[in-house]
């Protein structure tokens, strides 16, 4: 029999690509329970999918080059996008049922950036929840995939350019497993952030393991940091729908004013817009809300139940009070540079979902377009990783298992100088902090690797576009392009910045 693929992670990304290349064998491998600790679990905004009768790929791919800013890469955009029906049907047999309307079609909802009403919901605002515990139970009865829950993926062996290995921690041992082709879908790195609404155990370990191995990153500056979080005590914040505002809501400040009513597209403008326009208002001392009493009324409860159950949790009426609201990191639009198959530069590895940069979302990602990219990328991996005859095994390099990553010290940097609005002086202080991190070898410096990576690329992007703003360098530059680095490379660049000899080039 063949060997197994191993797919480390099991949000919808390494979900669909297990299933999607039953009869092979495939060991899934995840940290937590399959879908647990998983960003797509907290989804609620839905899937991008243009699907309407006044809808097309077309119209989709124009909303999504005009919110990323100059920087999507069309082919890639194009191929995503023309993927979301056989998606949406892959997701619907493995037993994820869409919401639907009177007349039993498709619901679609209206999001921000978007010119028509394509986003499809399962449960209301619980889509991320609905579709793990689909594509879970999916995985279960799928005797050809292997599921080890509790183990953690902590590095990647590779020789001469391609993966042959890994090492893990799982129920209290180390395992080294050989593997000629990995499928890295670990999500997202929002827990590089004190303020965001994802795990905050993912630190961007995909990032960090496949970095490690030599491969290409990319985009690694564009961080997403969604406008309208609870403003609450809460970790990760919870977030409240982009589709909140799509249905009228609309938010003002403390004095009642609607202050982005005369912005283009007022609420509805891209995320990075309307993110900076409340923390401006945050940073003058204001405060924000969300304000769906006329929009929604006593009709809120039904539209959002899980958005409702929130905010009563936290002791708001959302049908009668305002809903206090700010900025968090919300996903990255960089990662591991992958292809239009989700091939890395790595011979064997494989990247999907929001731990890899297809090149789709470009300086700011388009609402709801994430779940679809995951899914399709991981359709593309599964078809790609089919086709290929069994890679000849080779001796594996020994490797030790690195501590248990140490997040607290890298945390404070990213928050204080990675955030909505960058400046080129905290970028500095904070690319020599995380270097010293990264080289001392200890518990914070895979998560320290991550950052460092954000940290260059964004020093490195001397202008503000998309999810990037610099206030040293607030305009765009009339040409601009995508920026890619192996980590040998981000190390040689933090380096000449502090003006220090390289000690490593990986």
């Amino acid at each position: 029999m063949s060997a197994p693929v191993i797919v480390i992670g099991s949000g919808i990304g390494g979900l669909v690509t297990a299933l999607a290349l039953a009869p092979r064998r495939v060991a899934l491998v995840t940290k937590a329970a399959p879908g647990g600790e998983t960003s797509t679990f907290w989804a609620q905004g839905g899937i991008a999918a243009a699907l309407g009768d006044d809808d097309s790929a077309a119209l989709h791919l124009e909303d999504t080059l005009a919110a990323g800013d100059g920087l999507c890469d069309r082919q890639a955009a194009e191929a995503i996008i023309a993927g979301a029906a056989e998606a949406i049907g892959f997701l619907q047999r493995h037993g994820v049922a869409f919401d639907r309307d009177g007349d039993g079609r498709l619901a679609r909802g209206l999001e921000a950036a978007h010119a028509r009403r394509r986003i499809l919901h399962a449960g209301g605002d619980a889509t991320g929840a609905a579709v793990i515990c689909a594509l879970t139970r999916a995985v279960a009865e799928t005797p050809s995939i292997t599921v080890m829950p509790d183990t953690e993926v902590r590095r990647l062996i590779a020789a001469d350019g391609a993966v042959c290995g890994l090492v893990a921690a799982g129920n209290g041992e180390t395992l080294t497993i050989p593997a000629s082709r990995v499928v890295i879908a670990t999500g997202g790195l929002g827990g590089l952030y004190e303020i965001s609404t994802n795990p905050p155990g993912n630190f961007g370990q995909g990032v960090m393991l496949a970095a490690r191995a030599g491969a290409l990153l990319a985009d690694m500056e564009f961080i997403q940091f969604h406008p309208t979080a609870l403003a609450a005590d809460l970790r990760p914040l919870p977030l409240i729908s982009e589709a909140v505002r799509g249905e009228g809501a609309v938010l003002v400040n403390e004095k009642g004013e609607r202050f982005l009513a005369a912005t283009p597209g007022g609420e509805l403008a891209p995320r990075d817009v309307v993110a900076r326009a409340i923390a401006a208002q945050i940073a003058r001392g204001g405060r924000v809300y969300l304000d769906a009493r006329q929009a929604l009324g006593r009709g809120f409860p039904a539209r959002f139940p899980a958005i409702a159950g929130i905010c009563t949790k936290a002791g708001i009426n959302p049908a009668e009070e305002l809903i206090p609201v700010r900025p968090a990191e919300h996903y990255a639009m960089g990662g591991i540079a992958v292809d239009q198959r989700a091939r890395t530069s790595v011979t064997g590895l494989w990247a999907v979902g929001e731990c890899a940069a297809t090149g789709l979302h470009g300086a700011n990602r388009l609402a709801s377009n994430s779940l679809l990219e995951a899914a399709v990328t991981g359709l593309a991996a599964a078809r790609d990783i089919a086709g290929l005859a069994d890679a000849p095994g080779r001796p594996l390099p020994s490797a030790c298992l690195p501590r248990p990553a140490r997040i607290g010290i890298v945390r404070d940097i990213v928050s204080r100088e990675l955030g909505v609005l960058r400046t080129g002086a905290g970028l500095r202080r904070s690319i020599e902090a995380l270097l010293a991190l990264v080289e001392a070898e200890e518990a914070a410096s895979d998560p320290a690797l991550v950052a460092l990576s954000i940290a260059v690329f964004a020093h490195r992007r001397e202008e503000s576009r998309g999810a990037h703003a610099r206030s040293d360098f607030p305009l765009k530059k009339p040409h601009s392009a995508r920026q890619a680095m192996t980590l040998s490379q981000t190390l040689a660049a933090a380096h000449a910045l502090c003006h220090t000899p390289c000690r490593r080039s990986a």
